[in-house]
């Protein structure tokens, strides 16, 4: 059971998961003393999980080679088999997608957004894109930032602005956040020719986009205070987990060390986690 549930990548379907029920909260149409909202938030999860099964199961061999997965994925591991990893890939995403597609408010927009999630990652981006381009997790944080936009059809039936805001943010998150893991595991994918950015352009390049795609997520996050939900506490708190986001960024750009690269990587985790978490709290009170 634990090697089927890391094919999921459960920390990272946790937080699309999460990004979602951000989504749901800040909404505010439904009562959290009701099924229905959990529903919606494991059906999130388990179509990030599906995608992320997906991808596992397609670079299985990609995976066997690098060192930072070699050792932690059950399908190197050979925990389970291919075809296991496949049918569950398939299988919990049929089960997210079908509560998707009973538990939203009368509209099928939740279900094809998350239909769009599990195809564009599965196989544009980890098929196409991710062997094709430098700038693929540029692309491919689209599917990664779906989260919000699917909670929030599966209530409303249309995705409002506050939403496309929260999908900015993981958006510009995104790259800072792999091209940090990029810079320190950079000989991992040059082992398995993946055109990483620092591969292809450099790591002085690399470091200087990380530290432009810090300054515009910082007032992208803050552009959230205009929605009725939200309060000034969520902006003191993005504008303080923005600005350390800014200076590890800058700090990485100035100093160019492999081990600051690896701690803005963790940071930028607790970041989006912080940053979801707070206006999950911010709108509930």
């Amino acid at each position: 059971m634990r090697a089927y549930l890391e094919l999921t990548k459960p920390r990272i379907s946790l937080l699309f998961a999460i990004t979602g029920l951000a989504a749901l909260v800040v909404e505010g149409s439904l009562s959290f003393g009701m099924w229905t909202p959990w529903i919606l938030v494991l059906a999130i999860f388990l179509v990030g999980g599906s995608a992320n099964a997906f991808n596992q199961y397609f670079e299985r061999d990609i995976d066997a080679q690098m060192e930072r997965t070699a050792q932690k994925r059950p399908l190197p591991l050979r925990k389970i088999s291919p075809l296991a990893a496949l049918s569950f890939s398939v299988g919990i995403g049929v089960v997210g997608l079908s509560l998707l597609f009973y538990f939203a408010n009368g509209s099928i927009l939740a279900f094809l957004l998350g239909l769009f999630t599990i195809l564009f990652y599965s196989f544009y981006y980890t098929l196409w894109l991710k062997p094709r381009t430098s700038y693929n997790i540029v692309m491919g944080g689209a599917a990664g930032a779906m989260g919000p936009l699917i909670g929030w059809a599966a209530v409303t039936g249309t995705v409002g602005w506050e939403a496309w805001v929260m999908f900015l943010i993981i958006f510009f998150w995104t790259p800072p956040h792999f091209w940090a893991l990029a810079l320190y595991h950079k000989e991992d994918y040059e082992k398995v020719s993946l055109p990483m950015l620092p591969l292809v352009k450099g790591d002085e390049e690399t470091r200087k986009q990380i530290f432009y795609y810090s300054l515009v997520l910082v007032p992208i996050s803050l552009s959230l205070f205009l929605s009725h939900a939200l309060s000034l506490f969520y902006v003191l708190s993005a504008l303080g987990l923005g600005i350390f986001f800014v200076w590890f960024s800058f700090r990485l750009y100035s100093e160019k060390t492999l081990l600051l690269a690896r701690r803005l990587f963790g940071y930028s985790i607790a970041y989006l986690m912080l940053l979801f978490l707070v206006m999950i709290v911010d709108g509930l009170v």
